[in-house]
Order: structure tokens, then sequence, then C-alpha cells
């Protein structure tokens, strides 16, 4: 028996907040969804792109987003992440192991619904939009059921028969013209024909940009036909808010973890750039939409390599870094919030919370079983301010 325990009292007093927080009422998904995922952005990536890009005092575009937190990364069966596991856990609001993509494992295999899924099934238009090949692990998991992310060609055939978002942007070694074509897509292969696109009255796309991963931003020249991570950005919302029950898009910014797996910190910097201009692209639209119930989220699904920062150099000059793994590292991430319902990325959050956020279902038990928790925590705090413990 134990009397006004300093612990038991505060234990008391999170049971009563935490039954009226999962209390409140639900809320609508927002009428507009954009998810941007960095792949292995941890928070040095963003870091030393914004020291090259602005210098010290500078910023990236999302940083200045009103609502931040930092994102746990585990999967099921490992304290490191892959991307497909992580990507699951965005999508679906599940842990899965990894190599899985958006299935129960483990457990019975059966598919898990996704964001996207969701979203088309209450009528809106969807989209995946990436730096890397579209049957990547990281967009699959939105758009396809697989218990490995090495099944590219089962990836492709779930998106063109199961799924069918409105927008496939990325590269395209398993996606060929003639299958898109068959399922009704409209085929852009290059930077020209996309900008050349009747956005107005194509409702269907895919974007056919390279032959696997598409080219580095550092490496690119005048004569890279590829469209740019912004480019194709503004074109998926161009073709997605025709829609007027709104949409998901979920853009990733792909080869930033490729560059980091390999140490390369110019190419790695450069791909960060372009990734906060394509953030920069979503927010200009929001303003020039004009009001509406709009979600921007930006993320990563892990960190790479496990950058340090040791200073910067200034503006248009590289920083000073060491890297301590060529593999992904088990480091929180961040996620920063902006628009409907952001005000719930706070403090240090699972990234299966974030499927939540996205669908606007914070709660994880039942009005009931909340109000139950904060009756508990009630007569608890009644007893301790009585000097008494049953």
């Amino acid at each position: 028996m134990f009397r006004d325990e300093p612990a038991f009292r505060h234990f008391a007093g999170w049971l009563l907040v935490l039954g009226l927080w999962l209390a409140r009422p639900g809320e609508a998904m927002p009428t507009n969804v954009i998810l941007f995922i960095g792949d292995g952005m941890g928070y040095n990536q963003v870091a030393a792109a914004g020291l090259y890009a602005h210098g010290a005092s500078g910023t990236l575009s999302f940083e200045a987003f009103p609502n931040q937190a930092q994102v746990t990364t585990h999967s099921a069966d490992s304290a490191i992440t892959d991307s497909a596991a992580s990507a699951t856990a965005m999508a679906t609001g599940r842990k899965a192991n990894n190599g899985v993509i958006s299935v129960a494992y483990p457990g019975d295999g059966h598919e898990l619904p996704t964001v996207l899924e969701h979203a088309a099934a209450a009528g809106k238009a969807t989209g995946l939009v990436t730096t890397t090949d579209i049957s990547h692990a990281t967009p699959a998991a939105f758009a396809a059921h697989k218990p490995s992310r090495y099944n590219s060609a089962g990836i492709v055939q779930d998106y063109l028969q199961q799924t069918r978002p409105n927008v496939l942007f990325g590269g395209s070694q398993y996606l060929s013209e003639s299958q898109a074509t068959a399922a009704s897509y409209t085929v852009v292969k290059d930077a020209a024909q996309l900008k050349g696109l009747n956005t107005d009255s194509t409702t269907s796309v895919s974007g056919q940009f390279a032959a696997g991963n598409m080219t580095y931003e550092y490496d690119r020249t005048e004569a890279t036909a590829e469209p740019h991570l912004s480019e194709m950005t503004a074109a998926a919302l161009d073709i997605l808010d025709n829609n007027p029950m709104g949409f998901f898009l979920m853009v990733e910014g792909g080869r930033i973890d490729r560059a980091a797996h390999s140490h390369d910190l110019t190419r790695m910097i450069h791909e960060t750039i372009e990734f906060s201009r394509a953030v920069q692209t979503a927010m200009d639209w929001a303003a020039s939409a004009g009001p509406s119930n709009t979600l921007i989220l930006v993320t990563a699904d892990h960190e790479t390599g496990g950058l340090d920062v040791l200073a910067g150099m200034g503006a248009g000059q590289y920083p000073d870094v060491t890297w301590s793994t060529p593999g992904h590292t088990g480091a929180n991430v961040p996620i920063y919030g902006w628009g409907s319902n952001s005000e719930w990325i706070a403090g240090v959050m699972d990234n299966t919370a974030i499927y939540s956020v996205m669908m606007a279902t914070p709660r994880v038990v039942p009005a009931s079983g909340a109000l139950a928790l904060a009756s508990i925590g009630l007569i608890v705090v009644a007893l301790l301010r009585s000097r008494r413990m049953i």
C-alpha cells in the first residue's frame, strides 16, 4: 500500500489527459494530402544541404513549417529499418518486417489497406512521384501489396490492375510504355512532353523518364531530358487538383539515400536541395489554390550513412562532415507539418502515427475506452487528494 506516491500521481494525471484527448470527436481526412519523403534524409542531411545552399543563417523550405517533431523508424523485425518497412508503416499505420510491401508480415500476410487506397475509395485522385524507379519500395508501399520489395513486376501489376494511381512519375525499368498504354494511361517520356501535357483534361499519366533511377541533379546538363523533381511535382498537382473531391500525393526524393550510401556528399546535397524546391512548389500551389483543406508533411523513411556535420564553410561551399556507416541507421528522423491537422505533429512520434495524421484518426482506442481512461484518472486523482490509496 502506498500513500500519495508521486509517480502514481503522475501516472493518474496522464490517464486523465490521455483519456480526454482520445475521446475527442473524429475529424475528416484533409481534402488534399501531400506527403514528401526524403529517402535517407536525416537531420544532418537537412543541415548539410541548408549550409551549402544558404550558409549558417539559411534553411530549406520545409524547415519553416510551424509544426515539427522527431520520428522513430524501427521495423517489426529490426532496430534499423529499410525503405519497404518504413514506407509500409507510413502508408498503413502498421509495422512490417524489412523488405515487406504493405502486407501483414509478421502475421498472416493479408493485404494492409493504404492511405492511397482509402483516398481513392473516397473519390479522391491519387499520385506517386519519385526520382527512383517507380517500382521502388517507397512508392510501392502506398499502392502495392507484396511480401518482397524485389517483386518489381508484381508491384507494377498492382499499380495497373488494382490501385491505379492517376499519376505515376519516375523511372520505368519495370513499367513499359505498352503496359501503361494498355491500362489507359497517357505516357510522357521527357521534360518537354511533360511540359506540353494538357493537365486540365488528362486524368491518368505515366511519366517514364529514365530506364531505372533518374539522373542525379549534380550530373545533369543542358542536354538532360529528364524533368526535375520540382517539375514533376508541379505537373502532378496540376493533374490531381482537377478532382473536386481532392487528392493524395506522395513525392519521394529517392536518390538522397543512394548518394548517402556512397558517402557522396556533393550529390546528396544537390538532391536534398531539389527536394526542398519540390516542397516549395507544393507550398506555392497551396497559396495559389486559395483557402483549402490541405495537409503537407515532409519526413524521411530513415537516416542513411550516419552523417555528422562538423562545420559549415559558407554558402556555396560543402560543409566539413564525417560518415559512420555505408548503411542505414536507427536514428530518429525529422517530420515537418503544415496545414490541416498538422498540429498533431509534435514531440516524438512513431512512423506509424504519420498514417493516423493523414487519415485524421489520431485515436488509438474507441471513444468509450478513452472516456473510461479519463474516468479512472479522475478517480485516482481524487483518491490521492484525500490521501487514501486502495
